[in-house]
């Protein structure tokens, strides 16, 4: 049997850690078009984490990342139009820049405030 102090430890537990992420805007575009999107950027305690974008062409984009380093991070995205592609990214914890593919394309974004 557990005893009633181990479910509250526990349940307390999964509180606090669910607390421990952090949302940041993202705003980015596509190299040589108009295509801009805008988004979040959400990173977790364990160091991973999820971008979730919207373009000015209706697509919206999802990509997982994982920190490599202290201070980079790299993911993949998949759009809702086909689109896939890798992601690399350098921050502050506050604050910082992008780089990656969408299908052939090229993007860029920042993100923090």
């Amino acid at each position: 049997m557990f005893k009633r102090e181990n479910i509250l430890f526990a349940a307390l537990s999964g509180i606090i850690l669910s607390a421990c992420s952090m949302t940041l805007p993202v705003h980015g575009q596509i190299q040589n078009s108009n295509e801009t999107f805008n988004g979040t950027a959400t990173g977790y305690m364990d160091g991973s984490g999820n971008l979730k974008i919207t373009s000015t062409k209706g697509s919206t984009c999802n990509g997982d990342f994982v920190y490599v380093t202290s201070r980079q991070g790299e993911g993949v995205f998949t759009c809702n139009d086909g689109r896939t592609g890798p992601f690399n990214f350098v921050s502050t914890g506050s604050h910082g820049t992008g780089h990656g593919n969408l299908g052939k394309e090229n993007f860029t974004f920042t993100f923090g405030k």
